[in-house]
Protein backbone atom coordinates (compact mmCIF):
# COMPACT_ATOMS: atom_id res chain seq x y z
CA UNK A 1 0.00 0.00 0.00
CA UNK A 2 1.10 3.74 -0.41
CA UNK A 3 2.32 5.57 2.37
CA UNK A 4 1.31 3.29 4.75
CA UNK A 5 -2.68 3.41 4.68
CA UNK A 6 -4.61 0.87 5.97
CA UNK A 7 -6.57 -1.46 4.14
CA UNK A 8 -10.17 0.62 5.31
CA UNK A 9 -8.43 4.09 4.46
CA UNK A 10 -7.60 2.40 1.03
CA UNK A 11 -11.20 1.97 0.53
CA UNK A 12 -12.58 4.84 1.52
CA UNK A 13 -9.83 6.64 -0.25
CA UNK A 14 -10.79 4.87 -3.25
CA UNK A 15 -14.64 5.02 -3.04
CA UNK A 16 -14.82 8.54 -2.81
CA UNK A 17 -12.26 8.80 -5.58
CA UNK A 18 -14.67 6.38 -7.60
CA UNK A 19 -17.87 8.46 -6.91
CA UNK A 20 -15.83 11.58 -8.18
CA UNK A 21 -14.79 9.88 -11.34
CA UNK A 22 -18.61 8.48 -11.47
CA UNK A 23 -20.22 12.08 -11.09
CA UNK A 24 -18.03 13.86 -14.29
CA UNK A 25 -14.32 14.58 -12.59
CA UNK A 26 -11.75 14.04 -15.28
CA UNK A 27 -9.22 11.27 -14.16
CA UNK A 28 -6.16 12.53 -12.99
CA UNK A 29 -3.74 9.73 -15.14
CA UNK A 30 -4.14 8.98 -18.65
CA UNK A 31 -6.78 5.76 -19.46
CA UNK A 32 -7.77 3.69 -21.96
CA UNK A 33 -10.33 4.31 -24.45
CA UNK A 34 -11.56 0.66 -22.84
CA UNK A 35 -11.11 1.66 -18.92
CA UNK A 36 -14.93 3.27 -18.38
CA UNK A 37 -15.05 1.46 -14.96
CA UNK A 38 -14.36 4.43 -12.50
CA UNK A 39 -13.32 2.22 -9.73
CA UNK A 40 -10.39 0.57 -11.58
CA UNK A 41 -9.24 4.32 -12.93
CA UNK A 42 -9.13 5.14 -8.96
CA UNK A 43 -7.42 2.17 -8.25
CA UNK A 44 -4.50 3.48 -10.93
CA UNK A 45 -4.90 6.81 -9.78
CA UNK A 46 -3.91 5.58 -6.24
CA UNK A 47 -1.25 3.25 -7.23
CA UNK A 48 0.60 6.22 -8.87
CA UNK A 49 -0.12 8.51 -5.73
CA UNK A 50 -1.88 11.04 -7.83
CA UNK A 51 -5.07 11.08 -5.59
CA UNK A 52 -5.26 14.49 -4.02
CA UNK A 53 -6.75 13.05 -0.80
CA UNK A 54 -4.95 12.96 2.71
CA UNK A 55 -5.78 11.28 5.69
CA UNK A 56 -5.60 12.26 9.21
CA UNK A 57 -5.19 10.25 12.25
CA UNK A 58 -6.17 11.63 15.82
CA UNK A 59 -3.45 9.21 18.37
Amino acid sequence: MTKNHTRFEKARIIGARSLQISMGAPPLIKVDEDMIDPVDIAMKEYDKSVIPISIIREE
